[in-house]
């Protein structure tokens, strides 16, 4: 088996990511905080500053994928990093000046999603041009077993920055994170073949992406529940936000709920370095097994959350709930990735992943801002039921599907793909 460092550039592309997803999570904590409590925004408005960061995801997700199948990938991923950088300098700028408001906080967060879509679609793609199809899982598990690291270390640090010195520097000290990994970015030297010419119409390339996805046997119903997934978990989870920082401890301080917030994270985080530790071995029984696991296991864990008391009880079963939630997805991350990468050929992985991905997190310009709204009327562990609710008829539905037989090309002789005339 041959190492993932011999793969040029693969290295540096991975310690890139790492450090900007480490990065990440200090945003994580930040950005409630800084509209909870410094812009003292209603739960209304915190899910549409949720939503918000989503949006582009929804407006132009498939547009993105066009552009990343286009051009060559590696100076997308450069551009977009420095761009973020600046942008979260400027957030920061703003609201140390106390010039930041929660109308212009969301259209700064909107342009920072649409940058990372851009960056998405081109990073998800770029990687099969770095490793073999047979190492795709093996490159996807090491960089989410980073990123776990990251996020178990992540937010407790940016808990305990906010604490020290404010959401802003927070912010402030993702810019750098941002900014280091377009530079590194810019170092790989693996040659990047020049797409083909654009010959045919936009709305061509387009429908033939979203082809592909849903007319694929297993794509189609991995997609489509996921969707659901995601909506209804993007409502359990501003649910979750707002419980943790104002319903557990309603009188505890900003520095408290910052710090507090941080910690229940990073128990997240803790749980993925598990569950990608796993994936490798669960993988082994079939990925579509490994995705399954993960549909049915994540609304236990939601549960968690929405049985979960005041005080320190309450503490330790929000904590409990991240940990069940984030081993589950640390299991079935690489081998969703894997497999989606393995069946989809070169010039459609921009599109592909683009499809995918612009539904999923555009569930979450829809699901946040429902859940901000249903936390202020029907309280916070209502409103993570509910998003339980919703992600157990999808699990349901995944179970039932052909996703069950879903396996890594390489392991079956021949993977069920529709034929060119099909797509």
């Amino acid at each position: 088996m041959t190492r993932l460092s011999a793969h040029p550039g693969y290295a540096r592309f991975w310690a890139a990511d790492t450090l900007s997803t480490f990065g990440t999570y200090l945003t994580t904590v930040g950005l409630p905080i800084l509209a909870i409590v410094t812009l003292d925004a209603s739960d209304a408005e915190v899910g549409l500053v949720n939503g918000a960061r989503w949006t582009p995801y929804l407006l132009f997700g498939l547009l993105a994928g066009v552009v990343a199948d286009r051009h060559r990938r590696r100076p997308i991923l450069v551009a977009t990093d420095l761009a973020r950088a600046g942008l979260l300098t400027l957030i920061a700028a703003l609201a140390l000046l106390g010039l930041l408001g929660v109308p212009l906080l969301l259209v700064l967060v909107a342009v920072l999603g649409a940058l990372s879509l851009l960056h998405e679609a081109a990073h998800q793609s770029y990687l099969p041009r770095l490793v073999p199809p047979a190492a795709l899982t093996r490159a996807n598990a090491r960089m989410e077993q980073s990123a776990s690291v990251a996020q178990t270390t992540g937010p407790f640090l940016g808990g305990a920055v906010v604490t020290a010195v404010g959401a802003p520097v927070a912010m402030l000290v993702d810019a750098v994170s941002y900014l280091v990994s377009g530079l590194l970015l810019t170092t790989i030297r693996r040659p990047e073949p020049a797409p083909a010419p654009a010959r045919r119409h936009l709305g061509h390339e387009l429908r033939e992406g979203l082809s592909w996805v849903y007319r694929h046997p297993v794509l189609a119903p991995y997609a489509l529940t996921l969707h659901a997934r995601f909506l209804f978990a993007s409502v359990a989870s501003t649910g979750f936000t707002l419980l943790v920082v104002r319903g557990l401890d309603p009188g505890m301080s900003e520095q408290r709920a910052a710090f507090g917030l941080g910690v229940v994270l990073a128990l997240g985080g803790v749980g993925a370095v598990f569950g990608n530790a796993l994936s490798h071995r669960v993988g082994r029984w079939g990925v579509g097994r490994a995705i399954l696991l993960e549909r049915v296991v994540e609304p236990v864990g939601w549960s968690l959350a929405a049985l979960a008391v005041t005080g320190r009880a309450g503490w330790l079963m929000v904590g409990a709930a991240q940990v069940v939630v984030w081993c589950a997805l640390g299991i079935s991350g690489p081998n969703e990735m894997g497999y989606r990468q393995a069946v989809t050929p070169d010039r459609l992985q921009g599109r592909m992943n683009a499809t995918i991905r612009s539904l999923n997190w555009g569930m979450l310009t829809v699901g946040a801002p429902v859940g901000g709204l249903l936390a202020q009327h029907v309280g916070h562990r209502a409103t993570i039921g509910i998003g339980v609710a919703g992600m157990a008829v999808a699990a349901t539905v995944a179970v039932l599907s052909p996703l069950r037989t879903a396996r890594l090309p390489e392991i079956v002789a021949e993977e069920a793909v529709p034929t060119p005339a099909a797509r």
